[in-house]
């Protein structure tokens, strides 16, 4: 079986995508694996974000902002998580893959006092583990001889929840 590399894609690649990436990645098994990237990444992931998934027991070491120009490899499966509808403009990636919008807010951008800028985060991370459980839990070998399509609408659904 080959594996399944899915791309968490965002512009600065230092909270959302990072999350994603981490999280997926603990509870995904050997058949796939995420990475994740940003169209002008920040060059740094948010001291934040690796708090909180150390507190979640989910390995950071090997996480770093990196750009959609320096992939490892080709994804099969690309999923946004910028949130156009704050007015942030989501990268667009043209490579053959299935896409994707799992629009949440950037919690790098979050103001107020020290609680309310840590709920940003966490609200983030627990929207994006909801949907990444969601993913996982798809039947995957209904979609190994070829359902793109179908597989495209299940991703859509789940970016909706």
């Amino acid at each position: 079986m080959k594996t399944l590399n899915i791309l968490f894609l965002c512009t600065g690649n230092s909270c959302r995508s990072i999350l994603a990436e981490a999280t997926f990645n603990a509870l995904t098994g050997p058949h796939m694996h995420a990475m994740s990237a940003g169209s002008h990444p920040t060059g740094f992931v948010h001291p934040r974000s690796l708090a909180l998934l150390q507190r979640a027991g989910i390995p950071t070491a090997g996480l770093y902002s990196k750009s959609w120009d320096d992939l490892p490899g080709t994804p099969d499966i690309v999923i946004t998580v910028c949130a156009s509808a704050a007015g942030e403009t989501c990268p667009a990636y043209f490579g053959p893959a299935i896409r994707a919008h799992w629009g949440v807010d950037d919690p790098a951008k979050a103001t107020g006092s020290e609680a309310e800028i840590e709920a940003a985060f966490t609200t983030a991370y627990q929207i994006l583990r909801r949907r990444i459980e969601a993913f996982l839990a798809l039947p995957w070998t209904r979609w190994e001889e070829g359902g793109d399509v179908a597989l495209q609408a299940e991703l859509a659904r789940i970016g909706e929840q």
